[in-house]
């Protein structure tokens, strides 16, 4: 940090941009070859783009960005997968088939690389971003560091201007970077970490675990990747927020939704808003203004992407799949349920308050009507994750059917998690959505922090430095979603 406010302006872009490669080259140094080639296209592709004004002159240039982003994608994530699939239908029909598989390392990040990178693309075909003409910047643009693993996916319009923006050091804007990166460590570290020793221990041995393990381990998954994906998200908005760059915002207390319509509105911002914009209103020709059967089929489609997105498995695309319907289940069923709550509220009025106490009667209702949604919709959620989690279709089918045997009665130790760790889990949980719940309704923490005095700030630093210290767990365990 201090050097990158230490060198002149003019050379911070380039300054970024090598420690962006080095960043990346210390993963694996062969695919920064192949960040500089979807890069490379890319630029080129919007160069050529932004010479002609009308659209069919343009689509040529964009077709080319879309095979090379989305072949580069398939080649590396979802080859496999697909030759897999193929072959076990070949040997159905006792066909010979010997493609063989793709063996290489899957590119960490790719998924998000690609898909920004791609947007830039739509962006500068459809006439919304000027294509960017110093490769340099651009090359800036793709592979940032902070969010160059794991997103957020950031749209050019938003984070392209920025690299020529002078970034003055701030303290208040450093240290506001500096809180929310500890309260990333602390979700990864503290929460994430930690349930992922429970959930394995049971995932990975579907058929040795019966009943309450299970069901705990499933709402464990639920937090465990929340954390652990918002917790990286926030290490890298307030790393980017530390050097002056605004990343967006990429998840919003999703446990409080109160349908999965909104969850999807709070979880993995920068992937919906990408999808809807250059998915969902493409094949719906401008979203719910089409008919219903379009909207249905095109939301469908959506959350099979956003399941394929996630990786090569069919528990993901049937995550997907589940999504939408539940989605499409909720547009379907609307009137019938707001009827039918309507006149529950009328009887509720009526049954437990006079005439002047039925405003506060009625505001009991909605509130209760709020946290049964709620609830509602983090149970569902929750069953999603067998999806998410399981290792395969097979193990989801065990686990499922092994959930509901309780034969061995209430017990809900697992090997390797003993009452205190089970202790620190539940605390830790707790904590986590009483500051959601405060943030909900009043504002941040970490900007509440910063309007404390000295002395208080700083004993809750040093208290929550401590407590990540302490409580954190340390092993090399990185994280959900580089794999992505």
């Amino acid at each position: 940090m201090m050097v990158y406010f230490a060198i002149p302006q003019r050379h911070r872009w380039p300054f970024l941009l090598i420690a962006s490669y080095y960043f990346y080259a210390c993963w694996k140094i062969e695919y920064i070859f192949l960040l500089a080639l979807s890069t490379g296209i890319d630029y080129w592709a919007g160069i050529q783009m932004d010479k002609r004004s009308e659209k069919p002159a343009r689509w040529p240039f964009l077709l080319i960005s879309m095979i090379s982003n989305l072949g580069i994608l398939f080649s590396f994530k979802y080859f496999n997968f697909v030759n897999e699939n193929i072959r076990a239908a070949f040997q159905a029909f006792n066909i010979f088939y010997d493609v063989p598989a793709f063996e290489v390392l899957l590119p960490v990040g790719i998924s998000f690389y690609t898909f920004q990178s791609l947007g830039y693309s739509v962006d500068v075909y459809r006439g919304k971003q000027k294509a960017e003409k110093n490769l340099g910047i651009f090359a800036l643009y793709i592979s940032f560091f902070p969010q160059l693993v794991a997103g957020p996916i950031e749209r050019s319009q938003r984070l392209l201007p920025q690299f020529r923006k002078t970034h003055e050091f701030d303290y208040d804007r450093v240290t506001n970077g500096l809180r929310l990166m500890a309260w990333g460590f602390f979700k990864k570290l503290v929460i994430a970490d930690r349930l992922a020793i429970y959930v394995d221990q049971v995932y990975n041995n579907p058929d040795m675990h019966t009943g309450w393990p299970i069901i705990l381990a499933t709402y464990f998954f639920a937090f465990q990747v929340y954390c652990d994906f918002s917790g990286y998200s926030d290490i890298a908005i307030g790393a980017g927020r530390v050097l002056g760059y605004d990343l967006m915002i990429n998840f919003k207390r999703p446990f409080l939704a109160k349908n999965i319509g909104e969850l999807w509105q709070r979880w993995h911002i920068s992937l919906t808003t990408w999808l809807k914009s250059y998915l969902f209103y493409t094949l719906s020709l401008g979203g719910h203004s089409t008919s219903k059967t379009r909207w249905i089929t095109s939301m469908f489609i959506t959350f099979i992407a956003v399941g394929f997105w996630h990786g090569a498995k069919w528990t993901f695309i049937v995550l997907g799949m589940i999504h939408g319907s539940f989605l499409v289940s909720r547009m379907l069923t609307y009137a019938w349920r707001e009827k039918y709550w309507q006149r529950f509220r009328k009887w509720f009025a009526a049954t437990f308050a006079g005439n002047n106490e039925k405003a506060f009667a009625l505001k009991g209702f909605d509130s209760i009507r709020t946290l049964w949604s709620v609830f509602i919709t983090f149970q569902l959620f929750s069953f999603s994750c067998l999806f998410f989690r399981g290792n395969s279709m097979a193990d989801v089918y065990t686990l499922l059917n092994n959930m509901l045997d309780f034969s061995a009665g209430f017990h809900i130790q697992v090997s390797g998690f003993n009452n205190f760790e089970l202790m620190v889990s539940f605390a830790a949980i707790a904590f986590l959505m009483l500051v959601h719940i405060f943030e909900e309704v009043k504002e941040t923490v970490v900007t509440l922090i910063a309007t404390k005095p000295l002395v208080f700030r700083w004993a809750i630093y040093i208290t929550f430095c401590l407590t990540i210290i302490l409580f954190g767990k340390f092993e090399e365990r990185e994280f959900i979603y580089f794999q992505f």
